[in-house]
């Protein structure tokens, strides 16, 4: 399905509201910004000018890039409805787009719409979408286009959707020896190649994953995760009580492949899912899958453990690596988020 005419369903409730974002937000108070159509939700970060602020989005699709920068700390930007499907911010750049000013491509990371790198950020009830597309623009191959880069420690997402095809969402780190911790809640992330991915250390609670169908002819055709986790931190994704579906036939995608970084060879990519229904569309014979064979996946830190569904039958032990039930009480919320506690009590 190509993303515009997704994004056009998804915002049809708003239609009539999207505008061109130029002008700057409307401010109620000091602590309190909006933002409505024809405004800049950039214009609205910017205008931050201290901690515990918070943007409200009013419904209407905002076609722009923002960046959050690290000085916006305790930040709240939230969708003015509970349904995430009224507020969207969408731009299309991709690692091979070429930058205006002729300096180069933006990269995987450049091509981000929203990028934060503020510790303490919530983003709730909205979307978050690159819509490039590959068939579009048969002259790039780097064909990774990322919704949402997010660094910072303490970055929590609830009823966010996060949408597009190579590297929607990029789960990162401030540094190599940050391990910034992010949580995701009740969020919906789809895509094809490696949709999740990076070294944050990122839990992410009853969460959708949906796989999308990916005109190709070979197999797999995509995978839902590939971490980066750093080889000091003792934790890296963690995915419970969620559900992967798919929009392709059965088995055209694994759950996993490992990212070794060339940049950053002493990765030890980490991740467990557990307590999730995985559906038909995820390989169960071989659900892991190496994305350079000099890292076989069989060397990393993945690990299942309660899982159900079609996708989660296990017919070769060897090929899906469970946590024991004692083993499984050092993965949790808790655990990964130390005194963090977005969630609520224990």
């Amino acid at each position: 399905m190509h993303r515009r005419t997704l994004l056009a369903g998804l915002t049809g409730l708003v239609s009539g509201l999207a505008a061109t974002a130029t002008t700057p937000a409307h401010a109620q108070s000091r602590r309190i910004l909006h933002v409505r159509p024809g405004d800049s939700l950039q214009a609205a970060v910017d205008a931050v000018d201290g901690p515990g602020r918070t943007i409200v989005v009013h419904p209407g699709t905002y076609r722009e890039v923002v960046n959050v920068s690290s000085d916006k700390g305790e930040l709240t930007i939230r969708g003015a409805s509970r349904d995430p499907r009224a507020v969207v911010l969408v731009f299309d750049n991709a690692n091979g787009t070429p930058k205006p000013d002729g300096s180069g491509t933006y990269g995987t990371a450049g091509s981000a719409t929203f990028t934060s790198a503020a510790p303490g950020l919530t983003v709730r009830d909205l979307t978050l979408a690159n819509d490039w597309l590959r068939a579009d623009h048969p002259e790039i191959t780097g064909t990774q286009a990322v919704a949402a880069h997010v660094t910072g420690d303490r970055t929590h997402f609830d009823n966010v959707r996060l949408l597009a095809h190579q590297d929607t969402l990029f789960a990162d780190t401030t540094a190599l020896d940050a391990f910034d911790r992010q949580y995701f809640h009740r969020c919906y992330v789809e895509g094809d190649v490696d949709f999740v991915f990076g070294r944050g250390r990122a839990v992410f609670d009853a969460c959708h994953f949906h796989t999308l169908q990916r005109d190709v002819n070979f197999a797999p055709k995509g995978m839902v995760f590939a971490p980066a986790t750093a080889r000091a931190n003792p934790y890296g994704f963690l995915a419970l009580r969620g559900r992967i579906t798919s929009g392709a036939e059965n088995a055209a995608y694994k759950i996993a492949r490992p990212w070794v970084p060339t940049y950053e060879t002493t990765a030890w990519p980490a991740l467990v899912v557990r307590d999730t229904w995985i559906g038909p569309g995820i390989d169960a014979v071989t659900p892991y899958t190496n994305m350079r064979d000099a890292y076989p996946w069989q060397t990393m830190r993945f690990r299942e453990h309660a899982n159900s569904g079609p996708g989660a039958v296990i017919s070769v032990p060897e090929n899906r690596p469970q946590l024991t039930t004692e083993e499984a009480a050092a993965h949790t919320r808790r655990t990964y988020l130390g005194d963090w506690r977005p969630y609520g009590r224990p």
